[in-house]
């Protein structure tokens, strides 16, 4: 167990009571009130500019993600002009398989001033793993339903979800110390301070749309495809692994196609029609809301921590989402944990999250599956009755 599992466990633990605590009272909340850019309707136009309320977190996700690939850009510039090409000076403070940087012969050789490019090795990302951890979250948020998108980011959750980032952040750069490790938690400490701002002010602009919950076919797409994206992100830039691009091109194409996709579908004709498939859809909400402080803990404490800690705060959480449905969704359930775990088992991705993304992508299927059989069922014998 290493140095840091106290702190890890310790936030797991924390976060996670905090979420069910608090949780229960955002959702709760009554209608959020009007934005302050101006009177906002299903049009999704403001009365000043007509365009403000179309800005979401989506937007400033891809933002970001920019910022990261034009500062891996810099990285390779930095290392091939100031190090020969050579990325032991940093990667032997790390583990095996990170800054596979690509040579970039012709802009190296062009790029004035080299030596100034030196922070882009590990410290603007310091800046910029939070707010592309927490957008990236509210943003499939937002796929699914966009009232509760609001609300949550509107909430004490961002926040403390910051700090729970945060400290889990920290925790893993100091067990991976190297010469920036100073200088990169202070940028997080920074990062946690700007960010949920950042994210209260893209909701407040949000359109008020009044529309339900999407339907958890369309969800379990959008979700495999946008953690598709963030392994794709995770292999190639978060790493320092830009030479590898080229290998996830294929994959980060079928994701971006996916999103493009389903977002071309009116809400309105693709809400849950039935009272399983509206259920499962509302408790995919709480658990997402449940999920969102405690997340990232959970995530490491897996590696650098008590893994059945980890394993049992997710099970409280899944459960405390589902608690009010639970007879309802039992059967339901009962298909998504075994597809899940046949998934797992028969279609194994290379490391950790790639294999939790095939296999809850495949037990959400599964779970919708079985809810809209179950609806189409009860409907036939509400006819023939």
């Amino acid at each position: 167990m290493s140095t840091v599992a106290p702190l890890l466990n310790g936030t797991v633990v924390v976060s996670a009571a905090a979420s069910l605590v608090l949780v229960p009272g955002v959702l709760r909340a009554g209608p959020r009130p009007p934005s302050r850019t101006g009177r906002t309707g299903c049009s999704g136009r403001t009365g000043r500019t007509g365009r403000t309320g179309r800005i979401g977190p989506e937007a400033a996700l891809a933002a970001v993600v920019a910022l990261v690939f034009v500062n891996q850009v810099l990285v390779a510039v930095y290392v091939n002009r100031v190090h020969g090409g050579d990325a032991s000076f940093i990667a032997r403070y790390l583990p095996p398989g990170w800054f596979d940087v690509p040579r970039l012969d012709s802009l190296a050789a062009r790029f004035p001033a080299p030596e100034l490019l030196a922070p882009s090795v590990l410290r603007v990302q310091a800046c910029l793993e939070l707010p592309l951890v927490l957008l990236a979250f509210v943003s499939v948020v937002r796929r699914l339903d966009r009232d509760l998108y609001v609300r949550l980011a509107r909430s004490p959750l961002v926040p403390l979800a910051a700090v729970s980032y945060t400290v889990a952040f920290c925790a893993i750069e100091w067990d991976l110390r190297n010469p920036y490790t100073v200088d990169d938690l202070v940028l997080r400490v920074l990062s946690a301070v700007v960010t949920p701002p950042l994210i209260d002010r893209l909701a407040r602009r949000e359109p008020a749309v009044g529309s339900p919950p999407r339907n958890p076919f369309l969800f379990a797409l959008d979700l495999w495809a946008y953690g598709q994206l963030m392994l794709v992100l995770y292999d190639t830039a978060l790493l320092y692994n830009l030479a590898r691009l080229g290998a996830h091109l294929l994959p980060a194409a079928a994701a971006a196609a996916v999103l493009t996709a389903t977002r071309l579908f009116r809400r309105s004709a693709t809400s849950p029609t039935g009272p399983y498939v509206a259920t499962l859809a509302a408790t995919i909400g709480r658990a997402l809301a449940l999920f969102l402080v405690p997340a990232l803990a959970i995530r490491y404490a897996q590696t650098f921590a008590t893994p059945r800690l980890a394993a049992l705060a997710g099970l409280v959480v899944i459960g405390a989402a589902a608690r009010r449905d639970t007879v309802r969704l039992l059967l339901p359930a009962v298909a998504a944990t075994a597809v899940g775990c046949v998934v797992a088992v028969l279609l194994p991705g290379p490391y950790y999250e790639a294999t939790l993304l095939r296999s809850a992508t495949g037990a959400l299927l599964a779970a919708t599956a079985v809810c809209a059989l179950l609806d189409t069922t009860r409907a036939r014998l509400v006819v023939r009755s």
